[in-house]
């Protein structure tokens, strides 16, 4: 059994090939980014699965998942994330995909899952998709932000400045400047008062 592991953590790689090292009969490669697992995928021979960060630079979320699925060679293709929530899950398995790994898995589940989806079942851990989180009814536009860049855009809707944001968040003020830079951004706006008037028509606050 061949499988790729893509992703962007260079440990979290490492700590996945220790667990199919110990596994008899999993053979493994990794990639760092999206499209260094094109390249592999690509060049044969064909995986048996291919495990897919979320989050990693070039995935573009679900669209990544199904270009993968798209490309030349018999391999399947399922998703594994440290944040995505139930509703990407839903939609990766609505997608086509083998299944949906959080990092939260064990190892033994995490092999087992693998070998389970490798057999051409689909798989997804039961107690994340039963979960009622408030994470899986979170509006879109907070899907594109960190825990703490939705802080600091509270902070803009109630009309603090940098520094008294800095204060509340017990951070620094050039590291606040980062996440207002990155926030903007993310939701396609140019200023404070533009970002704040976004989240709230989003009802985000």
């Amino acid at each position: 059994m061949r499988i790729l592991i893509a992703d962007d953590h260079m440990l979290l790689r490492d700590t996945l090939v220790l667990y199919f090292q110990n596994e008899e009969g999993i053979e493994t490669a990794t990639a760092a980014d999206y499209q260094e697992a094109v390249g592999l995928v690509e060049a044969g021979p064909d995986f048996d699965l291919v495990l897919l960060d979320f989050s990693m630079p070039g995935m573009e979320g679900i669209a990544g998942l199904t270009r993968m699925m798209e490309l030349p060679g018999a391999h399947r293709v399922a998703l594994i994330s440290g944040t995505a929530n139930r509703e990407v899950a839903e939609q990766a398995l609505a997608a086509g995909a083998a299944g949906f790994l959080p990092k939260t898995l064990s190892a033994r589940s995490l092999v087992n899952a693998v070998r389970f989806m490798a057999l051409g079942e689909q798989y997804a851990p039961l107690d994340f998709m039963r979960a009622e989180e408030a994470e899986a009814d979170r509006h879109p536009l907070a899907e594109k932000l960190s825990s703490r860049e939705m802080e600091v855009l509270e902070g803009l809707t109630q009309g603090k400045s940098n520094k008294e944001i800095a204060r509340d968040l017990d951070i620094r003020e050039p590291t606040v400047k980062l996440h207002v830079k990155t926030l903007y951004r993310k939701i396609g706006a140019s200023n404070r008062t533009q970002a704040a008037m976004i989240a709230k028509e989003a009802g985000l606050f």
